[in-house]
């Protein structure tokens, strides 16, 4: 019993399963009837209750009629929601005599992407009355025929269909014709008029009836010819067409003129009566225009072009007379063949652009619809879609297809796809037929913006203008619109304590950088920052570049000399040169340095004045000074050295410094020699200055004598012997007068003239020293320098007749490794490893040790000779500290030019080569102020 249930229910349920589904396929599907020439506007149908919306829906959804090719007969009233006619509907015009009138077409749910069809059947109303082709018809008839006789008359046309079409004929009433009525295979009835009574021309020639045509309509419609009559003389055969029915096909391509068949009657009479003539029985207007018929022989011409999707058969009756009044009937039947003439026309119904690029696989593009007007294969269309395009083709009811996507887009790539829909038949050869539509891609921001590099750097002077323009990025956003403007900014970051946005700023525009203050290369050589770039999408999408600034070294420092320093408690150092010195004997070392880097921290070192020419040199790159030559006893006991110290930069910047050296074994020696010096009374000073005046303008005197003499000693040697002698015992130079400062002595004057002349000879020597420089780094200002010559001249030293010593020059061992830097951090292979003092307060420390040692020297309280390079601070700090003990802070000091250090001298001095060999060590002593 369960599974009889069971089988029961099963069946019911598949039962309602076919139910709905042949609703749903009745459902798609709609038909309304109305009748013809109703007036514009006139309700069909409730199309919104078929569709299963209200009214309001209709425009909501995008509901509409589609159609192809042809006038639109129906439209939507969006109001009511019912279908109502577009206009007057002819049925005769729309479907002739077809029994069913149907139209068709569909209805575009288009927010759906939705069809449903439509079917109206317009039926027939009696609004055509039964017409003849003519309004007067000519019977002829001669008066032997014999009672009986059937005469064919010209049959009446009714659009209508149906009761409202041709139901019968009536003749008026007369006593010699009656009216016969036969109806043929297809429905036709075609009228004849029947001879009941012999006629007689004598007592008749003309009868006159009328033919009435009646339709079966609501009211009842007709139409009338008149018939006359016509009795002839006897003529008893009439015309016979060789065939009843003639047919033929032909191409719809046939040419015009072609010859498309010919009829033959033949009538057994003779001579007029005999005569047969053709011509169109029953042939509609149109048709009179495409056929051309020979009246004598029957030939049947083409006159137009045939078109098989006009018409495909035509069905012609001819009509052969013979003289007298015979007549015959014969139809032709022409049946058109198609051929492939037409080609295939696609239809965009709906076209949704533009699409946007995000839209997912499946999206309908468009709704297409196709079709070709040939028949059979000729009308069977396939659509594709030209070149390789993320689209395809998806059929849909009837003749319609759906361009659908099948393939992510991107607009980045491809903005905008000019699509290519190519409908080809089925015909040989067959004919196809191209489409093309644009359809647009809408961006969305799915690309951040891009730097042309991964990195940036640029290079900026320093001292640049507050405001200037320093470097420009540039970002690309691929997407297009607000998705592609791009915002520049920087990240923050802070810089020696300070935000990144109070050295530089970006022009959020154009990615223009700005330098918010003038840059110091001293302070920092690059800055480091990140760029970012963000569009103005939603979201906002952004990327970030690193861009490094390198700040350019420009020479704005002046070199700096570290040694030897100005005393800070108003001080003067001395230097020593023992009188034993050889020549090349290393006095000491001007260390000098320059924050600057590159050309422009290369220094370099030339002697700007001294108090003895020729008797000290500089080296150009290491800045040592050494003695040129011995020194004599004539010698002064204190020289004092002007040293220039000039960068590479341009322009160069430059320094100088003043040495002073005690020409003495000791520094008791120097205190006693300074010690015995009288300091003049300031009442000398003038005179002394008025002296050095005198003695300048007679030495310039003499020399210019001196040349003229040279010139003309061959000629005057007697007289000029005598003028050399007067000039030389008229020469004389005051003594030089010395200033006291702090205990030592320094030259009141020097004079920069390299002029050496020497009394009470017979020759005097002009020296001009030529410098002898390393080849390369000599700035122009070295090469031209001019040693100063001051004109000493004492009681206590006579003035010798001894030449000039030249300057020695200089080491030209100066060039330097990689590891050799201009500055004060080049590393050196010396054996010591004291530093320069990094701060004041060992500068100071270092200061007051010396100046301590000078301080005992002076008042007597310890031994100078205690220790080699002791000075005396053996006796304060103990036996055990001498110099040895103190960092030599130039040591470390890198020279451009020279490998050498500052080392101690004291071990040149005692005969002992240097440890390291980077140099030689200089005990540099300073006397405390009292």
């Amino acid at each position: 019993m369960a599974a009889q249930r069971n089988r029961s229910y099963l069946s019911a349920l598949i039962q309602l399963c076919l139910l709905c589904m042949s609703w749903e396929t009745e459902a798609r599907q709609i038909r309304y009837s109305v009748p013809e020439e109703l007036e514009k506007g006139s309700f069909v149908g409730n199309i919104s209750k078929d569709l299963g919306l209200e009214p309001r829906e209709l425009a909501e959804r995008g509901v509409r009629i589609v159609s192809r090719g042809r006038t639109q007969l129906f439209a939507l009233n969006p109001r009511s929601g019912s279908l109502v006619t577009a206009g007057r509907i002819d049925r005769e015009e729309l479907c002739a005599q077809s029994a069913r009138c149907l139209v068709s077409f569909n209805i575009l749910v288009e927010d759906r992407v939705k069809l449903f069809g439509v079917e109206i059947e317009v039926t027939d109303i009696n609004d055509n009355a039964p017409k003849f082709q003519a309004e007067n018809l000519d019977v002829k008839i001669n008066e032997n025929v014999a009672p009986g006789m059937r005469f064919p008359l010209p049959e009446a046309v009714d659009p209508d269909v149906g009761v409202n079409s041709l139901q019968s004929y009536q003749l008026s009433s007369n006593k010699h014709f009656s009216l016969a009525v036969q109806s043929r295979v297809n429905g036709v009835k075609s009228p004849e008029l029947v001879l009941e009574h012999a006629l007689d021309r004598e007592e008749e020639a003309m009868h006159r009836l009328v033919l009435t045509a009646v339709d079966g309509g609501d009211p009842l419609r007709s139409g009338t010819v008149l018939i006359s009559v016509t009795v002839f003389d006897t003529n008893d055969n009439a015309p016979v067409f060789s065939l009843p029915e003639y047919r033929v096909s032909v191409s719809e391509n046939l040419p015009v003129g072609s010859r498309l068949l010919t009829v033959t009657a033949t009538d057994r009479d003779e001579g007029a009566n005999g005569e047969v003539t053709y011509s169109f029985r029953k042939l509609p207007d149109t048709q009179l225009l495409k056929f051309q018929l020979n009246k004598n022989t029957g030939e049947i011409k083409l006159s137009e072009n045939l078109d098989y999707e006009e018409t495909g058969f035509y069905e012609i009756e001819i009509q052969a007379e013979d003289g007298g009044a015979y007549l015959a009937t014969a139809k032709v039947l022409i049946t058109i063949e198609d051929v492939n003439d037409n080609s295939p026309e696609v239809t965009i119904t709906s076209l949704f652009s533009p699409l946007m690029e995000d839209s997912p696989l499946g999206t309908v593009i468009a709704l297409l619809n196709v079709h070709d007007l040939d028949s059979g294969q000729n009308g069977q269309v396939t659509c594709s879609i030209l070149g390789n395009l993320p689209f395809k083709l998806e059929k849909s009811i009837d003749s319609y297809y759906r361009l659908v996507t099948h393939k992510v887009l991107d607009r980045e790539q491809v903005s905008s796809y000019n699509i290519t829909l190519k409908a080809t038949d089925g015909g040989s050869p067959p004919l196809s037929t191209e489409t093309h539509f644009i359809l647009q891609v809408a961006d969305i921001n799915d690309n951040p913006p891009t730097f042309s590099h991964i990195s940036y750097f640029t290079y900026i002077p320093e001292n640049n203008p507050r405001g200037a323009s320093i470097f420009s990025v540039t970002a690309l956003d691929p997407d297009s619109k607000e998705n592609a403007q791009v915002i520049y900014s920087l990240a923050e970051d802070t810089i020696q304590g300070a935000p990144l946005s109070s050295y530089v700023s970006i022009n959020s525009d154009t990615g223009v950088l700005y330098a918010l203050r003038s840059f110091d290369y001293e302070q920092f050589r690059n800055l480091k920052m990140q760029v970012t770039a963000t569009d103005s999408g939603d979201p906002p999408l952004s990327s970030n570049v690193s861009l490094s600034i390198f700040v350019l070294d420009q020479n704005d420092n002046a070199p700096e000399i570290l040694y030897p320093a100005l005393p800070t408690d108003g001080s003067t150092g001395v230097e020593l040169a023992p009188r034993s010195a050889e020549p090349g004997y290393l006095v000491t070392k001007v260390v000098a340095v320059d924050r600057d880097s590159g050309q422009n921290a290369w220094l370099s070192y030339r002697l700007l004045k001294a108090s003895e020419p020729g008797l000290f040199s500089v080296g150009l790159h290491t800045g040592e000074v050494r003695t040129a030559r011995a020194l004599l006893d004539r010698d002064a006991l204190k020289q004092s050295l002007v040293v220039a110290v000039q960068d590479h930069g341009q322009p160069p910047l430059s320094a100088t410094v003043t040495l002073t050296v005690a020409v003495a074994d000791s520094i008791p020696d120097v205190l006693a020699d300074l010690g015995s010096l009288e300091v003049p009374p300031a009442s000398d000073a003038s005179d002394l200055t008025l002296y050095l005046v005198v003695a300048v303008a007679a030495v310039s005197c003499v020399f210019l004598a001196f040349v003229i003499v040279l010139v003309a000693l061959k000629l005057r040697g007697w007289h000029t012997s005598r003028l050399l002698q007067a000039s030389g015992g008229g020469l004389g130079v005051p003594a030089s007068h010395f200033v006291g400062v702090d205990g030592v002595r320094t030259f009141l004057q020097t004079y920069s003239h390299e002029v050496s002349l020497t009394a009470d000879s017979r020759r005097s020597h002009v020296i001009f020293p030529q410098p002898n420089y390393a080849d390369t780094l000599i700035s122009q200002e070295s090469c031209e320098k001019k040693d100063p010559l001051s004109l000493l001249d004492d009681s206590k030293f006579p003035v010798e007749d001894t030449p000039l010593v030249p300057q020695a020059p200089p080491n030209t061992d100066w060039r330097f490794s990689q590891a050799q830097r201009p500055g004060t951090s080049g590393s050196q292979n010396g054996d010591e490893t004291g530093t320069w003092p990094n701060n004041q307060f060992d500068t100071e420390m270092l200061q007051a040790m010396i100046l301590a040692s000078a301080s005992e020297a002076a008042d007597g309280s310890s031994t100078l000779g205690g220790g080699a390079g002791t000075m005396g601070l053996s006796a304060r700090y103990g036996p055990q500290f001498t110099l040895q003990h103190v960092p030599d802070y130039r040591q470390n000091v890198y020279i451009p030019g020279s490998n050498a250090t500052l080392t101690n001298a004291a071990g040149k001095r005692d005969g002992k080569a240097p440890a390291g060999g980077n140099g030689n060590k200089k005990k540099s002593g300073k006397k405390e102020k009292k």
